[in-house]
């Protein structure tokens, strides 16, 4: 492949992530927008149409790492592997 073939693709991509991104914050905004309306009617249920729309919250339980690992620091250690990953960036 040549420079200006990987170049047009970038490009390309570039525009593509652009997109991208522009449909997901106007996907955030409609959700905003929804989630306000079920705030005003004070409801975590809501039917539109064919819809049932739900904003629950939720309660979860994670394990506190940075606590831990000041705690313990050696067992942290004990239980702790590397990975190794790609990284794939343009800039």
């Amino acid at each position: 492949m040549s420079t200006i073939e990987i170049t047009t693709k970038i490009e390309a991509l570039k525009e593509l992530e652009n997109l991208i991104e522009e449909a997901k914050a106007e996907a955030e905004a409609l959700r905003d927008e929804i989630k306000a309306e079920m705030l005003s009617r004070d409801t975590e249920e809501m039917e539109a149409g064919t819809y049932i729309v739900r904003w629950t919250s939720v309660l979860t339980q994670r394990f506190d790492t940075t606590s831990f690992k000041k705690v313990m620091p050696e067992l942290y250690k004990e239980y702790t592997k590397q990975i190794a990953s790609r990284r794939f960036t343009i800039a």
